[in-house]
């Protein structure tokens, strides 16, 4: 059975949204990319944080930063600024707008709150980012391409000039006064997340594909409802100046939208790891910082750590988080109620990152965490005890997300043009819609291009003897099954359910699939990567007994949420 290339169908006002999401990559594409505006000015020597990608500001600079110190560390210079409501949104700080005391801002390690006047103070290098965390009921500005600007860039040196994609252009001098404006809006307990794992387009056909296959999807559905979206790591494939037209495509769902870092998104030829994100911290700001939505407390972390190319060696990288990042998540973490649920969102899964065990010690007496990431291109659940170092009373729960560019845009192509894309453990290209409660929180699976129902894909020959029902195999590959998914199976209405057990193995229409396609002498096409034995297939026995004729298998998946999926597949057995 080929199960790869069935029509997917989207509505007229996703393609007329798509076309207009096609307009502006053309012009990406032929290099009229959005300029970005340098930080506003809203008085003399002051800057305010609003539709950010630092312009020089020419004020006087106390201190030279560049000038080393005896121990050969920079000298420190104090940054200070207020946080302010912006009640008329025009991103400056006008006369009779409050200040605002109690919110948290933070030089990448420190962490402090703004006084009663809305005042801070921070130390900082030459090479330092300024950002605010933003609270509950309150967001920050986005720029044109809906990436959240809560930052000031402060490298008055700019990024190392040798880098082949851009990084930050010099800012000069550190501004007088840094000040971050905040609106008010409501954020209740509950909400929807969008989670994106791997997008990585190598190049403007492949940001089409994902407008096409997903971002139309997803803006047909009115972006599910999600009050924000998160990608997390690898958002292009190494060429590094896509991110442009991505951002483009990706602005169309509407909603503000947070970038985590991947592997594909390093300058490769920087030397070493601190100017390894020079172009990454230009287009979207810091490599890691934190937010509050509702109740729920969002860590963005970089566990991506490069080792440039030394001594005839190329560069390489590897999962770590580094001393610096871990005193920043200490000291968010250290400021947040105990039973307040962090979600912690990575690119490289966390039991690939070397430096876990210490985040371990910070989070596993924590009653209500999660954390995310993506990198390996199939889905998977990991639920981490004893066995991983893990101390804490309950397991911590893992979500390896589903890709969005799935095996990395390829296999052949459907009848639009779009490789299927379908990933190493048989499932689909897709996303995830995160839903966050208080403490609680859920995770729905949605396949690009297919109906929301689409959650599972059922395994049975065509037809079977009577005699061989008993030694015929039912497998089941849920998408998103974990081992506290209960899977059950049943031949016919009027019969019981039947529980089927999970057995890990390849997906088996997946290994035909691969083999097929090698099979096509001229391909156009990228050959599907090799299958990935999957935790999440279940199997099944058909039930003896059965008249000859045409039956209907049922299957039924309940995930940790109560919410049941179901599939059929029709079967006949005959003589």
């Amino acid at each position: 059975m080929h199960v790869f290339h069935s029509a997917r169908t989207i509505s007229l006002s996703s393609v007329l949204a798509i076309w207009a999401c096609m307009s502006l990559i053309t012009n990406a594409h032929e290099g009229h990319f959005h300029k970005k505006g340098g930080g506003a000015k809203s008085s003399a020597g002051q800057t305010t944080v609003a539709q950010l990608a630092p312009a020089p500001v020419q004020v006087p600079k106390a201190v030279d930063a560049t000038e080393p110190l005896d121990n050969g560390k920079p000298k420190l210079e104090t940054a200070r600024g207020i946080v302010f409501e912006d009640t008329n949104g025009n991103g400056k700080h006008d006369d009779g707008e409050p200040r605002l005391a109690g919110i948290k801002v933070s030089n990448g390690e420190d962490i402090v709150k703004t006084d009663d006047q809305g005042r801070y103070e921070l130390p900082v290098t030459d090479d330092t980012i300024i950002f605010v965390i933003k609270p509950r009921g309150y967001m920050t500005p986005v720029n044109e391409d809906n990436l959240p600007q809560f930052f000031y860039i402060h490298k008055p040196a700019g990024s190392p000039a040798h880098l082949r994609f851009a990084g930050v252009a010099p800012t000069g001098p550190l501004p007088e006064s840094i000040n971050f404006p905040l609106t008010k809006r409501d954020e209740p307990d509950k909400f929807r997340a969008l989670i994106f794992g791997d997008t990585q387009p190598r190049n403007i056909a492949e940001v089409e594909y994902m407008a096409h296959d997903v971002i139309a999807q997803v803006i047909d559905n009115n972006a599910h409802d999600a009050s924000f979206g998160v990608t997390l790591g690898d958002i292009v494939f190494n060429n590094l100046d896509v991110m442009e037209p991505h951002n483009q495509a990706i602005a169309m769902i509407g909603i503000p939208w947070y970038n985590v870092i991947g592997n594909h998104d390093l300058n490769f030829d920087a030397e070493d790891d601190k100017h390894s994100d020079e172009t990454f911290e230009r287009v979207y700001g810091p490599n890691y910082y934190s937010f509050d939505h509702g109740p729920t407390h969002f860590m963005v972390l970089d566990d991506v750590t490069w080792v440039g190319a030394k001594d005839g060696e190329k560069g390489r990288y590897f999962g770590g988080l580094g001393e610096r990042q871990m005193k920043f998540i200490k000291n968010d973490l250290a400021m947040i109620p105990k039973d307040q649920l962090v979600v912690l969102m990575m690119h490289i899964p966390l039991i690939g990152v070397e430096d876990r065990q210490e985040l371990y010690r910070l989070i596993e007496q924590r009653p209500a965490t999660v954390s995310l990431s993506a990198h390996t291109h199939y889905m998977e659940h990991r639920y981490i005890g004893e066995e991983d170092g893990w101390k804490g009373p309950e397991k911590h729960h893992h979500v390896i997300n589903v890709t969005v560019c799935g095996s990395w845009w390829r296999g052949r192509k459907d009848e639009r043009g779009i490789p299927h894309a379908t990933m190493s453990d048989g499932g689909p290209n897709g996303y995830s819609i995160m839903e966050f409660d208080g403490a609680k929180y859920s995770l729905e699976f949605r396949a690009a291009g297919r109906p929301a129902e689409y959650q599972m894909n059922i395994y049975a020959p065509e037809s079977v003897k009577p005699t061989e029902l008993e030694s015929t195999t039912v497998l089941t590959n849920v998408f998103a099954g974990s081992e506290k998914t209960i899977v059950e199976m049943r031949v016919g209405k009027d019969s019981e359910w039947v529980k089927m057990e999970q057995t890990p193995m390849n997906d088996p229409a997946y290994e035909r699939e691969v083999l097929e396609e090698l099979k096509w002498e001229q391909r156009n096409w990228r050959d599907l990567p090799a299958p990935h034995p999957t935790p999440h297939i279940w199997s099944g026995k058909m039930p003896a007994g059965l008249p000859l004729g045409t039956h209907l298998i049922e299957v039924r998946a309940t995930g940790p949420d109560g919410k049941p999926v179901t599939n059929r597949r029709v079967i006949r057995i005959e003589e």
